[in-house]
């Protein structure tokens, strides 16, 4: 995958892919970005993923710009259509790096997801992410920390994936209290965006465990944002696979400059604003019933300590 740094490379990485008339996703936010697109598709999240790719049928690739739900609904018209996608990120989710992908509808309820997206490029524009509010600076930049740490203890891990995790923890545990401080540092807002980068990279070599599970799970039977959710699930997840994992998240610990990782984790989601599962509408009499949907999650499969659905359940009462 083409990887650069800088809108003004758009045009060459999109020439080495070989893609000259790309179907451009992205919100109307976005409306005003000057994209080398035949036509755009704005509705973002949707579930009309067969009407984007009819309306993609003139070109010769899609190029997606904004957060995961605009990169994963790329990413399904790319299994659908068979078309290289080419990804802008203007937030630090790591959508871009996984072929897998949630469908949202317009009210952000997860109704099917899967895999198959033809990645080709990714370009990265700090100046992009300057707008990011801190909630959203704040949650997608958890769900990459996340990213981090699950890389290193997943099944399927390796040393290079490794390497990225523990870079990416690094500078998102020094560049995101900056950045939550002062949205309009591009200094920190680039380095943030390079420890996303390195997130995203741990992603595709390793994948999920089960703070992301937790995550899917329940923000996808809530509509919560998939940051928001991970950077609760986080903390619960590190300290149940501490007792088979604990090298690995000691070393994740020391990437983010405290002895104590999910204590450090609990501290970077609350200066994001997120503290409870309750804040976020998620009612307390069906958190067996999530439990029991994260239980199957691949993620929870790939875990290093299996979860049972009791034990999951006891997870999310403690954050709940």
């Amino acid at each position: 995958m083409i990887v650069r740094w800088g809108l003004d490379e758009l045009p060459s990485v999109l020439a080495d892919i070989g893609i000259s008339q790309p179907f451009a996703i992205a919100s109307d936010r976005w409306s005003d970005l000057d994209l080398p697109a035949v036509s755009r598709w704005s509705e973002v999240p949707t579930d009309r993923i067969r009407e984007v790719a009819v309306q993609a049928d003139d070109s010769d690739g899609l190029l997606a710009v904004g957060g995961g739900s605009a990169i994963d609904l790329a990413k399904a018209v790319s299994a659908a259509t068979g078309r290289q996608l080419v990804s802008i990120p203007t937030t630090y989710s790591g959508a871009e790096w996984t072929p897998f992908f949630g469908v949202r509808d317009p009210q952000k309820q997860m109704v099917g997801g899967g895999g198959g997206a033809h990645l080709a490029g990714i370009v990265y524009e700090p100046k992009l992410t300057l707008e990011l509010p801190p909630a959203e600076s704040g949650g997608t930049a958890m769900n990459a920390l996340a990213h981090c740490a699950e890389a290193l203890y997943v099944a399927g891990h390796d040393p290079t994936g490794d390497e990225h995790a523990l870079e990416g923890a690094r500078l998102i545990g020094e560049h995101l209290p900056r950045v939550l401080a002062d949205g309009s540092d591009l200094d920190a807002r680039t380095k943030l965006l390079r420890g996303a980068m390195h997130a995203g990279a741990a992603l595709g070599a390793a994948g999920l465990g089960l703070g992301h599970a937790m995550a899917q799970a329940v923000g996808g039977r809530y509509g919560i944002p998939h940051g928001a959710a991970n950077a609760l699930c986080l903390p619960p997840a590190l300290r149940f696979n501490e007792p088979v994992a604990g090298a690995e998240i000691a070393r994740f610990g020391e990437a983010l400059g405290s002895p104590d990782a999910a204590a450090r984790c609990e501290e970077l989601s609350r200066l994001s604003g997120y503290e409870r599962l309750r804040d976020l509408g998620v009612p307390e009499d069906e958190l067996e019933a999530v439990a029991e949907a994260t239980a199957v999650r691949p993620g929870t499969l790939a875990n290093p300590r299996p979860a049972s659905a009791a034990e999951i359940a006891e997870l999310f009462r403690s954050i709940w």
